[in-house]
C-alpha cells in the first residue's frame, strides 16, 4: 500500500488491496477450518462443515469490495489525469508482487483440490487474481514510461474488469454449494455402484456437499420376499459400492425404503 501511495499508481493500489485482503482470507479460511472440526451437538446436530462455505462467501465479499475500490480509484484518476511517479520502484514492486502470488495461489490450489475444499480454492483463486493484478499493475507502469499518462489507470480498470470475473465465479460455485448442488456425474455414479450390487432391483440417490463433506444418500429396491436382515446386508453392501465408486464421497447412507428423485432401475 506505501508502494501504492508513493508512486501514486492505481494499479498498484489494486495489487496492494488484494495483497492485504490475502491476510483476511487467509484468516476466514482458518477460522472456518477450525469451527468445521468441532463436533455435532444438540443445537447442530450435523455438525459445522458448513462453516467453511460461510468463510468462503466471505473470500468473495472481500473480492468484491476490492474491485469496487480499485474501479473507482482506477476512473477517478482517468477522468482527471492523475499522474505516475517513480516507474522504477514500483515496476520492482510489481515484479515481485506477481513472483510472490503465483507460489502462494499453486500452492493453496494444490492443497485444496487434495482436502476437496471449495473454501481454500476459492482462496488460491484470490491469490492467482492478486499475480495477475501484479501483471497489469507492471504493464500500466510500462506504458506510462512510454510516454501513455493513461496506461496506469486503463490498467487499473482492466484488473478491476478481472477481479469482478473472478469474484463471479466464487460466489457462483459457493452460492451452488450452498444450494445443494452437485454435478449430476456424482448422482450417476452412485446409482451405477448401488445397482451393480446383487439383489437391488432400483436405486434413487441424491448428494450434497457441506464444506468438505460429501454425503449420499441411497434408498435401494429389492426383492418384496427379501428378508428386513438380508435388506439391511444389502444397503451395507450398497454403502461400501458407493463409497469406493465416488472418489469423494464422505458419507453414505443406504436404506431399503424412501421416496427420492432421480431413480434408476435395472
Amino acid at each position: 500500500m506505501g508502494l501504492a501511495l508513493f508512486t501514486g499508481s492505481v494499479g498498484l493500489l489494486g495489487d496492494a488491496l488484494h495483497n492485504l485482503s490475502d491476510v483476511s482470507t487467509s484468516v476466514l479460511v482458518f477460522v472456518g477450518f477450525r469451527f468445521s472440526k468441532r463436533s455435532p451437538s444438540n443445537g447442530f446436530p450435523y455438525g459445522y462443515d458448513r462453516a467453511e462455505d460461510l468463510a468462503g462467501l466471505g473470500i468473495a465479499v472481500v473480492i468484491w469490495v476490492s474491485a469496487l475500490f480499485a474501479g473507482v480509484e482506477s476512473v477517478d484518476k482517468l477522468t482527471n489525469h492523475g499522474s505516475t511517479h517513480h516507474l522504477g520502484v514500483g515496476m520492482v514492486g510489481a515484479l515481485i508482487g506477481i513472483v510472490a502470488n503465483r507460489v502462494v495461489a499453486a500452492y493453496k490450489l494444490r492443497v485444496g483440490k487434495q482436502i476437496q475444499s471449495a473454501t481454500l480454492i476459492a482462496d488460491a483463486r484470490h491469490s492467482w487474481l492478486d499475480a495477475i493484478s501484479s501483471a497489469g499493475a507492471l504493464a500500466g507502469l510500462v506504458a506510462v514510461a512510454l510516454g501513455a499518462w493513461w496506461g496506469d489507470p486503463v490498467a487499473g480498470i482492466a484488473v478491476t474488469l478481472f477481479i469482478a470475473h473472478v469474484g463471479w465465479e466464487v460466489t457462483s460455485d459457493l452460492s451452488r454449494r450452498l444450494m445443494d448442488g452437485v454435478d449430476p456425474e456424482i448422482i450417476e455414479q452412485s446409482c451405477a455402484a448401488a445397482l451393480a450390487v446383487e439383489g437391488v432391483t432400483a436405486v434413487t440417490s441424491r448428494a450434497r456437499w457441506s464444506g468438505r463433506r460429501l454425503t449420499i444418500e441411497a434408498v435401494v429396491t429389492v426383492a418384496s420376499e427379501t428378508p428386513l436382515g438380508e435388506a439391511t446386508h444389502i444397503c451395507r453392501h450398497v454403502e461400501l459400492a458407493i463409497l469406493e465408486k465416488v472418489q469423494n464421497a464422505r458419507t453414505v447412507q443406504a436404506s431399503p425404503i424412501g421416496d427420492h428423485p432421480y431413480e434408476c432401475h435395472n
